[in-house]
């Protein structure tokens, strides 16, 4: 039995694997590493800072700066560096940090009879673990608007489907969203010869400015301080205090997962998306239906009451993803469903190591923003969260220990009131 098993290869499951591998632990890590980030089109750019972009290990050795200029290559402040740079980054921490990676997928993670957990990969050979460490990334909680549901993929995708968008090229694309992963994706369908329109809710597109430089005097840094989130005080708290940020009440926690850091251009996309010709803000879709040619008729409501409709060819649906406990498949539903979850948006509860309100399963990433906030909405979150995950797993074992070494099942209601802990 291991005492730790891993789920998911991105950024937050290598880091995770990096720190225990670091302590000692009987550890196995499944999923393809940095799998998202290779299948991104290659003319995507990392929006953060290469400074903001480091996978964490315990010693610090194997950040991105380090795998750079091992290549030759400066990772500097003000420069974006493409998306498959920062994947093969990713490759090359696991290779440095991470010991025991299985790229086969894992299809379940159940209670085990007798406690911990039995973790079944892709091929049907089950393992058990004391603990496991969900860290599934973003993929299995993409948002697609309601009336665009269901509908053939063929005809509807989300802009995390897709590799390289050249097959687009002469054809009538729409893309629904207007953050980075809208903007960009325009651009490169753009680029690569489509007919490209905007549908955005909101009404008018937010460019992030071109960074400050590190080094700009005490005032200035004083006024609005650099962090891996962007500049300004508000995002400093955000960025270094996630503790704190989980002792306040749930609904101001949700607030803020809902509005800070909201849809935006990176700076040095501005540029390329001025070729797309067709954006059309404060416009919402409110209907679908495929058409006897195989294409989308939308109906849609823009500002003031006005309708129209468009017809296109495909629709790329940009918009973003929603940390929903019910979208994480993965879990048995007898798991899924014995998680406390926070607030209207289904997330589950994470303590104070990002275990879940079940012992022995801790949780990473996206679906610990709403308890940590929206540093976990991104890479620079991995560096908060490894080591604290970590060493809530070590806690957690040493606790089983005590009880002859069984990880034990979510207590019930009146246990946490006799214990103090509802």
């Amino acid at each position: 039995m291991y005492d730790l098993v891993i789920v998911g290869a991105g950024p937050y499951g290598l880091s995770i694997a990096a720190h225990a591998a670091a302590h000692g632990l009987d550890l196995r890590i499944f999923g393809r590493p940095m799998d998202m980030w290779h299948a991104m089109p290659s003319a995507m750019f990392l929006k953060s800072e290469p400074w903001a972009s480091h996978l964490s290990d315990p010693a610090g050795a194997y950040g991105l700066d380090a795998y750079a200029a091992g290549r030759g290559v400066r990772a500097e402040h003000g420069v974006p560096l493409p998306v498959g740079f920062f994947a093969a980054y990713g490759d090359w921490f696991a290779r440095q940090a991470v010991p025991s990676l299985d790229e086969r997928l894992v299809t379940a993670v159940a209670p085990a009879p007798g406690g911990g957990f039995t973790v079944t990969a892709e091929d049907g050979e089950a393992v058990r673990a004391r603990t496991v460490a969900l860290a599934v990334g973003v993929l299995p909680f993409l948002e697609i608007p309601g009336p665009l549901r269901g509908l053939p993929r063929r005809l509807v995708t989300h802009s995390s489907h897709h590799g390289e968008l050249d097959g687009f090229a002469g054809r009538d694309v729409t893309v629904i969203g207007a953050g980075q992963a809208a903007l960009e994706t325009a651009a490169i369908l753009t680029e690569q010869g489509a007919s490209v329109r905007i549908l955005a809710r909101s009404g008018r597109l937010n460019w992030n400015t071109v960074p400050p430089a590190l080094d700009r005097g005490p005032w200035r840094s004083l006024r609005a301080p650099h962090t891996g989130l962007g500049c300004g005080w508000q995002n400093k708290l955000y960025a270094d205090t996630p503790g704190l940020f989980r002792r306040l009440p749930a609904a101001t926690r949700e607030r803020i997962f809902d509005s800070a850091l909201g849809p935006a251009g990176a700076w040095w996309l501005r540029e390329r998306f001025a070729q797309v010709g067709d954006v059309r803000l404060g416009h919402r879709v409110t209907g679908a239906t495929v058409t006897a040619d195989e294409r989308l008729r939308l109906d849609v409501a823009g500002p003031g009451g006005a309708t129209d409709v468009v017809e296109t060819d495909h629709v790329v649906a940009a918009t973003g993803f929603v940390p929903n406990l019910d979208r994480a498949g993965v879990l048995a539903p007898e798991l899924r469903d014995g998680l406390r979850r926070v607030g209207a948006g289904g997330a589950p509860e994470v303590g104070g190591l990002f275990e879940s309100s079940w012992p022995g399963l801790f949780l990473a990433g996206l679906l610990t923003a709403p308890s940590y906030g929206p540093s976990m909405r991104f890479v620079f979150g991995a560096g908060h969260t490894a080591g604290r995950l970590v060493k809530g797993v070590r806690q957690r074992l040493r606790s089983a220990a005590g009880r002859g070494g069984v990880v034990g099942r979510p207590r019930s209601g009146e246990e946490r009131v006799a214990a103090g802990a509802s």
